[in-house]
């Protein structure tokens, strides 16, 4: 029987060039279901988050000092890759899903 656990995928500052935000682990299937970008700056930034190097949300603005919400289901298998950038180091992400094993 299958064994499915919330969890924070991802909690992290984004970096200014891709990088990546989560792995789903082996023998294990992940389901996104929650993303809130902030953005703590005094001035508007962009960000971009793929999944399994497909873009989900590219290029977005993200005015200063606000939240991003996103809810979504999105699966993704073994090995895939949730991946994020934003032009500046004052935008976060926060990532929630499950992980089926």
């Amino acid at each position: 029987m299958a064994t499915v656990t919330s969890k924070t995928l991802a909690r992290t500052a984004a970096a200014t060039s891709s990088t990546t935000l989560y792995t789903v682990p082996a023998s294990t299937t992940a389901v996104v279901t929650d993303i809130q970008v902030c953005n703590s700056a005094a001035s508007a930034a962009t960000f971009t988050i793929t999944l399994d190097a497909v873009d989900l949300i590219k290029t977005a603005s993200i005015a200063a000092n606000s939240t991003a919400s996103f809810e979504l289901k999105q699966v993704l298998t073994t090995t895939k890759i949730i991946a994020g950038l934003a032009s500046a180091i004052t935008v976060n992400f926060h990532i929630s899903g499950v992980e089926i094993v």
